[in-house]
């Protein structure tokens, strides 16, 4: 079973399988995957030919569309490279990211969910409601919406994996009751304006002036990414399986480095950290840490890789389903405060317009496969990151919305297509 999740789960699958000590006599598990890249250069060479030509394509398409897209509309307009708008561009694309880190979850079963639009403009008038207009403590009123995120994706999942309602049929049908319900929700004054000094508004505007915290924020990130990495390829040497060289370890590590100190002093030369993308980097590393290094994490790539096989191995898949529908919901949630932040308001289009179409469309573009089993909390950060960069290349350039709507759905449509023909090269190469 372990192996079906490690070929469906790609890179998002996690590191560990085979940590366990072999049997006296027995022979140790082999990693091709590690183990060609103890042949240097020439071994990572071939790695990255394998990779292609089975199908394996991780981030890079994701990667090569930012570059291009920054490249086409830095050339047509140098604002956009600017530091502001790149400032700015890493606040905006927050509220989005959140709400497609929990769609992340639900593609991972293979499965998908058409209410968190309508859960993230629910638990944001919620917000509103009981702190605004009834005086409740901002940090119970914030509590509460987040639950109520959560209780929302726990019903639907119930729906979903116990009764046995396709998961499509009941978010969209939830999609409607849980608008209809913010509707209500909201009353007859239909907009709440939330103060400036709340704590959602602050949470998006708050930013940090001065240049150490991005700084220091880089500085222990990439040493997180470090002492991780250095603790993998020690468990890997105690097992007796192989595990990445130190050069690579450094080499990635430098990589990362170089990426998180560019983007500290780009942010520096403008305003400085913003809270909102702190707040939703660290969110990012935890999830990641829960889906690639915890058994229910490998339980759900087991159950969207082959969920058969997973029921075989004991895994409860009925929990593994409504556990991560909840967990959509409560990130439904976060995004949409994060978004009522941004324009301090919640109001009977909130989580409405085409929100939607982009949290589906950010999960699908960063690399996380609509037929389950592989992907990577990290696909948020690229699809946002490409959508947020199309909007506001387009913006600059005074592009209607229309065109901004069918440029989008094209996008969305290219990365679908990439993953299809990523997935039948897979199953050509015997790996899907």
């Amino acid at each position: 079973m372990i192996r079906d999740r490690d070929r469906a789960g790609g890179s998002g699958g996690s590191g560990d399988a085979g940590s366990q000590e072999p049997a006296q006599g027995a022979v140790p598990a082999v990693d091709t995957r590690l183990l060609v890249r103890e042949e240097g250069i020439k071994g990572y060479l071939g790695e990255f030919r394998r990779k292609l030509r089975s199908g394996e394509l991780g981030s890079l398409p994701v990667i090569l569309a930012v570059i291009v897209i920054w490249t086409v509309f830095g050339s047509l307009d140098s604002t956009f490279l600017s530091a502001q708008n790149l400032s700015d561009l890493s606040q905006q694309i927050v509220g989005t990211g959140m709400i497609a880190v929990g769609i992340v979850f639900v593609l991972l079963l293979g499965e998908i969910d058409l209410s968190v639009g309508s859960v993230s403009g629910l638990c944001a008038a919620i917000f509103a409601v009981l702190n605004v207009l009834n005086g409740m403590n901002e940090w119970l009123a914030l509590l509460i919406a987040i639950a109520g995120g959560a209780a929302v994706g726990l019903i639907q999942g119930f729906f979903f994996a116990e009764v046995g309602v396709p998961a499509f049929v009941v978010t969209l049908a939830g999609n409607l009751a849980w608008n209809g319900l913010m509707l209500q929700v909201l009353g007859t004054s239909g907009t709440v304006n939330i103060p400036s000094d709340s704590i959602v508004s602050e949470l998006y505007s708050t930013i940090y002036h001065s240049p150490a915290a991005a700084y220091v924020a880089a500085a222990v990130g990439v040493g997180l990414f470090l002492a991780a990495s250095l603790l993998d390829a020690r468990r890997r040497r105690a097992a007796r399986v192989p595990s990445r060289p130190i050069a690579e370890i450094v080499l990635r590590t430098v990589v990362i480095a170089a990426i998180a100190f560019v983007t500290a002093y780009i942010l520096n030369q403008y305003q400085g950290l913003p809270l909102a993308l702190l707040v939703f980097l660290i969110l990012l590393v935890l999830l990641d840490f829960v889906l690639r290094r915890t058994t229910y994490g490998r339980r759900i790539f087991a159950v969207g890789g082959n969920i058969e096989g997973a029921r075989r191995a004991g895994i409860s898949v009925p929990f593994v389903r409504m556990s991560v529908f909840s967990i959509a919901g409560t990130m439904a949630a976060v995004g949409g405060l994060f978004l009522a932040g941004q324009i301090q308001s919640a109001s009977q289009t909130s989580g409405g317009g085409n929100l939607l179409m982009n949290v589906i469309a950010a999960a699908v573009i960063g690399g996380t496969s609509l037929f389950g089993g592989r992907g990577s909390v990290w696909s948020a950060l690229l699809g946002a990151l490409v959508i947020g960069s199309i909007q506001s290349g387009m913006n600059i350039m005074g592009v209607s919305n229309a065109v901004q709507f069918m440029i989008t759905g094209s996008v969305l449509l290219a990365a679908v297509v990439v993953d299809s023909l990523s997935r039948r090269s897979q199953k050509a190469a015997g790996r899907a």
